[in-house]
């Protein structure tokens, strides 16, 4: 698209960002002879049409709410235009970077400069509460490092304005999932400490290098949010009880934004702030609160300034569905409490088993490395070779009691769905996964999940007991930098199926993202599951999400059937999100 010129004025130059959402390319006015920045909704070719419109309604909210926030620490909207049936917003072009960037880039943020940047997103949001709108989507990839020294806020794409009509859905949760307040996590109704949560939670990936809840899955790190506390910060100098302060749970005891403002203004001096201490806790949070799942028990574990509290408390579950990065899930609810049969984290205060693998938790094995997991996969090829198909997929570990976990179902959404290139058939249903992401596949469809909640998931959905079927594998630290690089690799270890036959495998674009094709054949045996012999055909599609998780999407029939099943690989391609990424 680029060159491309849009409503007979703005000409596309190159593409500077992109996400769930949407794409973000440099432009050039070609009335006023200025450089600007454009936002493109492609996320818009993907769904279908009812939450299409739902994606529009929300295009345009992001532009009135940003058009009626006058603040210089805000994205400005130049115009809203249609162009190719989807909207596309014109903003202000800032030189520089993310924060996100920032922190990728140098590994952490200087507590002072932190400071800084954390004082003019408060003050942006200090302007738009005063305007009515709430932003609810706070994180390091919304906060924009002009070359010049400017601090940005943008994106309002799921703000919320007073006195508007929602046009979410019941029961959903929108944003970035690492950084929503455990208020909303629990399905409340967000207000301005909301986004002072998030804040915090921002401020702490900033000096610390990393996000403080984050987990294996958006699951069990929406779990952290409402349950955990975030680990001891190491680095955050005079910011540290600043940020505690924010990330207070519950949303009465954090300071108010006026509060904030000062004790920021401080940090950034380099000075400890003195009213932030009224805001630390001595002990860890606990009682009987509705932000704690329905269970008893005693925690224990490091509490602010290196100290260790421990607590009591009992509570109701919330019904906080399932979110992720700058999108919205339905219907799933918060996973088991700590310490029941169903797993979770100890009442002792064992962590989870978190994407870095540095610990052992109730959830999986420890993991001493990426050759750990690579022996692992070719465990599973020793073991059942009929499960040796897919980058990232050989693993078909179960739990430890012999059986796969979950109760073999996820919820469907009867709704048809318009994708580029094409229509994913009316009579397919929308299967909206409790990992996350969501898929369109005919009616009936049983989903299996495989091996322990960890840095490796896959599961199967299949019409007939995995005969015909769709694998969706899921790597959040992945053992190769590429797709085609690890595709390559599992080939060798598939070179022992019987009659195996590379079709091709060839580097290319999905999603915007670099990823790898692979196709090939061989002949089952007997004794493979399903138990029915004969010529099989493959194909599977594998990339890697900005966030550096790697996707696998594989599907696999009878070579009588390829024909097809190879066109409803096609429409499951179409149909595809991917969890909303989390950071």
């Amino acid at each position: 698209m680029q060159g491309l010129l849009v409503a007979g004025r703005y000409r596309l130059s190159e593409s500077i960002g992109s996400g769930g959402m949407g794409r973000v390319w440099r432009a050039h006015d070609e009335v006023l002879h200025r450089s600007v920045a454009i936002k493109e909704l492609t996320a818009a070719l993907y769904v279908s049409e009812s939450e299409q419109a739902i994606l529009l309604a929300r295009t345009r909210a992001e532009a009135r709410a940003a058009a009626r926030i006058n603040h210089s620490a805000v994205v400005t909207v130049h115009d809203v235009l249609e162009h190719d049936g989807r909207p596309w917003i014109v903003m202000e072009l800032v030189e520089g970077r993310s924060l996100a960037d920032a922190v990728k880039e140098e590994g952490r943020v200087e507590p002072r400069e932190a400071a800084r940047i954390g004082l003019w997103v408060l003050r942006a949001l200090r302007a738009a509460h005063t305007a009515g709108v709430l932003h609810r989507d706070i994180k390091p990839g919304n906060v924009l490092l002009g070359s010049d020294g400017r601090v940005l806020l943008t994106d309002f794409g799921i703000a919320q304005i007073e006195g508007d009509t929602t046009i979410t859905r019941t029961g959903e949760v929108v944003g970035s999932v690492d950084y929503l307040a455990p208020e909303r996590v629990r399905g409340h109704d967000p207000g301005p400490s909301s986004d002072l949560w998030a804040l915090g939670a921002t401020l702490y990936t900033a000096v610390e290098g990393r996000s403080p809840f984050r987990r294996t899955t958006p699951l069990t790190t929406m779990q952290a949010v409402v349950e955990e506390e975030a680990a001891e910060l190491r680095h955050a100098g005079p910011l540290e009880p600043v940020i505690t302060a924010l990330l207070r749970k519950d949303p009465a005891a954090r300071p108010d934004a006026s509060e904030a403002e000062h004790m920021l203004a401080e940090a950034a001096e380099g000075r400890r702030p003195n009213g932030a201490q009224a805001y630390v806790p001595t002990q860890q949070y606990g009682g009987t609160t509705p932000y704690r799942d329905q269970h008893s028990g005693t925690g224990t574990g490091p509490g602010p300034a290196g100290h260790t509290g421990t607590g009591t408390g009992t509570g109701t579950t919330g019904s906080g569905p399932f979110g992720g990065n700058s999108g919205s899930h339905t219907g799933t609810p918060l996973p088991p409490p700590a310490g029941t049969a169903a797993g979770g984290t100890s009442a002792a205060g064992t962590q989870p088993y978190g994407p870095t693998g540095a610990g052992q938790g109730a959830t999986g094995p420890q993991r001493s490395g990426s050759g750990r997991r690579r022996r692992l996969r070719t465990l599973a090829l020793v073991v059942a070779l009929a499960a040796i198909i897919g980058g990232g997929t050989a693993v078909v570990l179960q739990q430890g009691n012999g059986t796969s976990q979950g109760d073999g179902s996820g919820s469907t959404t009867s709704t048809s769905t318009q994708a580029a290139g094409g229509s994913v058939p009316d009579s397919w249903v929308r299967y909206e996964d409790p990992v996350g992401f969501s898929l369109y596949l005919p009616k009936g469809w049983k989903r299996k999940p495989f091996g322990p909640r960890g840095e490796l998931q896959q599961i199967d959905y299949s019409p007939d007991g995995g005969l015909h079927f769709v694998r969706i594998a899921i790597d959040t630290s992945p053992d190769f930098a590429d797709a085609r690089s690890h595709q390559e690799d599992l080939e060798q270890q598939v070179q022992r199926l019987v009659d195996y036959k590379r079709v091709t495998m060839e580097e290319n674009t999905y999603r915007d993202r670099k990823g790898s094709l692979w196709e090939y054949t061989w002949t089952a045996l007997a004794k493979d599951p399903p138990y029915v012999a004969g010529p099989r055909h493959a194909m599977e599609e594998t990339y890697f999400s900005r966030d550096g998780v790697e996707y696998a999407i594989y599907i696999s029939s009878p070579e009588k059937d390829w024909a097809k099943t190879s066109k409803q690989f096609k429409w499951v391609l179409q149909g595809w999100q991917q969890p909303r990424q989390i950071g």
